[in-house]
């Protein structure tokens, strides 16, 4: 499978976007759909009908992870390393929220992989935002302040907005982040105990992936 793959991956590319990008020679007519890293590969043949499929691009560099499903499928999925820790963000989230009343979320680069305080129905497994996302790339902790404009933590928004946060780092890589929210009609600034939290929070969960 490592030519159709790298098929995949060189889809994101435009010129290559008429590459065949599935797993026979008569796949063709790749096209760019609204999502960025998706696309429709239309698999032609003599007396049939075509057959069209949906393929999600996977920018070069990024680790996958490879399943198949009872009927053989192959599935490739983006690597998460926090994902291996999904339970035991769930816990630590649930921790916070209980003991010091706080509304967090524990992701990924790309998602919520655990949350509490708020709707799991809302954020679980939700994509980011960009603003989030650059916070992680920054590497920093962020701080909200009243009057600043507000973060929406979810690509789609949400009811919440990021009062602080802290990217998760372990052995020098981004791995996610951990971040407080607080209610969208809130202006309040996080309080240092707050700060403290998710700051120890994002550190211990950086340590416990590299043990």
């Amino acid at each position: 499978l490592r030519n159709d793959v790298d098929a995949l991956l060189r889809c994101e590319d435009e010129q290559t976007e008429a590459e065949s990008a599935n797993f026979n020679e008569d796949t063709k007519n790749i096209e760019k759909v609204a999502d960025k890293y998706h696309s429709v590969a239309v698999q032609s043949a003599k007396n049939q009908l075509d057959k069209v499929f949906s393929v999600n691009v996977i920018s070069g560099g990024d680790p996958l992870e490879i399943f198949t499903d009872r009927d053989g499928e192959v599935i490739f999925k983006k690597y998460s390393p926090i994902g291996e820790l999904t339970a035991f963000a769930a816990q630590y989230a649930e921790t916070l929220h209980k003991t010091c009343d706080l509304s967090v979320i524990i992701c990924d680069r790309d998602s919520v992989v655990a949350c509490a305080g708020v709707s799991k129905k809302e954020y679980g497994d939700k994509s980011l935002s960009e603003e989030i996302e650059s916070i992680i790339e920054a590497r920093s902790l962020y701080s909200y302040r009243a009057g600043q404009d507000k973060i929406n933590p979810l690509r789609d928004g949400g009811s919440h907005f990021v009062t602080c946060a802290m990217p998760i780092i372990s052995e020098g890589d981004i791995v996610g982040c951990v971040a407080a929210l607080a209610a969208a009609d809130s202006d309040a600034a996080p309080e240092a105990v707050e700060i403290k939290l998710v700051q120890t929070a994002a550190g211990f969960l950086g340590r416990q992936m590299e043990s």
